[in-house]
């Protein structure tokens, strides 16, 4: 990758940050294996294998430290801070009415503000923007505990700002919104234009990292991250029902999304996704573990000469005979994109995927850059088993508490039922359960035939 600019938060070496991931997901995975042999039941079942989770949930009083996360991101994005050392902030107002002047309590008055600040919800929340929420520097959504829900106008905004953590929060069914004022900080607002209707937009941002949330139904992107943006981690999300996902880079002609470095690590691309799982313009990307479940047009798209590193992923193509390529670069030729870094390792390629690879001479350099083995998509189901939003059902685990262990507020149930957004897996409802057997007295019947027919013979 030619580089011609260097970012502010860009890394010199990308290679040694892709490698850097590897080992500490060689490291977790062993972790794992080594304690099932053991007898602390308690650790084996905490210790999923996924580095990031076992960072903090193996705390059994995590709720008491939330401010640990911090410290447990992954990959390019792994600097950002969030509101680390800074003040807890309580959402206690779901409104957004004024997005000029927005009241004490609600969301939008603590994201613009200037301090760092560590955002929590002491209740499930149904919050419903008026226009986009556009967020200060040294933010951190922490949405555990609470079953949080984003939708409206805009969606999220980050603009030339650094260090923000989103996690744990769902993100749907943001449409275009604008025309008017919005406060970015205390001290300023502006006229926006129309905006795009983005899921998060990331725009000259940087130290970004985006785990555990569940995005969905909007009118442009779920992610998009362009204009020079960089130093992101995209990890442990959920995404579903939507046409073009993700998008990283603003045009094949800016120069400085060069330098854009992206990690996108440990996310379900779940059902009826069409295309852009990223679409890269650019920049380094890095695609590890993640669960590809099937496309309608394509997985991992790009143009502009962006590097793409495949690494440990599981591509499930569609049944569309005509859409089984992983890969499609974007308007160019294949004289054009022959000598594009494009990488696939490790991947597993099923229902007749495939990834097409380019790049000349670079098999040594990958050789050398990972002498790390990348972890093979036989891991995907430990390593993915908890991505999009972390929901606690039938009690207040990870709730919000107070310093001295105080509840400030009560969970409510308005989202028991609303299930379509969360990401998360249910492996043991009743439906599932009827499922599972109905599904073995089948097979149980069909081997019993075959085997009475077989004697019979």
């Amino acid at each position: 990758m030619n580089n011609l600019t260097v970012l502010p938060g860009q890394h010199p070496n990308p290679e040694a940050v892709a490698q850097h991931v590897h080992r500490i997901v060689n490291t977790s995975l062993s972790r794992r294996e080594m304690l099932s042999y053991t007898t602390h039941e308690d650790s084996s079942n905490c210790v999923t294998g996924n580095p990031i989770d076992d960072c903090w949930r193996c705390d059994p009083n995590w709720r008491l430290n939330r401010q640990r996360l911090a410290d447990c991101a992954i990959g390019f994005g792994r600097n950002a801070l969030g509101g680390k050392n800074g003040r807890y902030y309580v959402v206690t107002d779901s409104s957004d009415r004024d997005a000029v002047n927005p009241t004490p309590g609600t969301l939008r008055y603590a994201v613009i503000q200037t301090e760092p600040l560590w955002i929590v919800f002491p209740t499930n929340m149904l919050i419903h923007l008026s226009q986009e929420l556009i967020f200060n520097s040294y933010k951190t959504l922490d949405g555990r505990g609470a079953n949080v829900h984003i939708t409206g106008g805009g969606c999220l905004t980050l603009q030339y700002v650094s260090n923000i953590i989103i996690h744990n929060i769902h993100i749907h069914h943001c449409y275009q919104s604008g025309e008017t004022n919005v406060r970015s900080s205390p001290t300023h607002y502006g006229w926006r234009t129309k905006s795009d209707g983005d899921g998060i937009s990331i725009f000259g941002a940087r130290d970004i990292w985006i785990d555990h949330c569940a995005l969905s139904h909007c009118k442009d992107g779920l992610i998009d991250a362009v204009m020079g943006s960089t130093a992101i981690t995209v990890s442990n999300n959920h995404f579903s029902h939507h046409n073009e996902v993700m998008l990283l880079g603003h045009s094949d002609d800016y120069l400085p999304d060069s330098g854009m470095q992206v990690t996108i690590a440990f996310n379900i691309f779940g059902h009826k996704l069409i295309q852009r799982m990223p679409r890269c313009r650019r920049g380094y990307i890095h695609v590890v573990n993640n669960d590809f479940t099937r496309w309608e047009m394509y997985a991992i798209g790009g143009s502009g000469n962006p590097t793409i590193n495949s690494q440990g992923n599981r591509y499930i193509a569609p049944f569309d005979r005509n859409a089984k390529e992983v890969t499609k670069r974007v308007g160019s030729s294949e004289g054009n994109w022959r000598d594009w870094n494009w990488r696939s390792e490790g991947d597993v390629l099923v229902n007749g995927a495939y990834f097409v690879a380019s790049g000349e001479g670079v098999e040594v350099k990958y050789e050398k850059a990972y002498s790390t083995e990348p972890k093979s998509a036989a891991y995907i189901d430990q390593l993915t088993l908890n991505a999009g939003v972390l929901v606690s059902r039938g009690n207040n685990l990870g709730k919000w508490t107070s310093e001295s262990g105080g509840d400030l507020d009560e969970n409510s149930d308005m989202f028991e039922d609303y299930d379509e957004y969360s990401g998360s897996h249910r492996l043991h409802s009743n439906h599932s359960i009827l499922q599972t057997f109905i599904t073995t007295l089948i097979i149980f019947l069909l081997l019993t035939l075959h085997h009475n027919l077989s004697v019979q013979m």
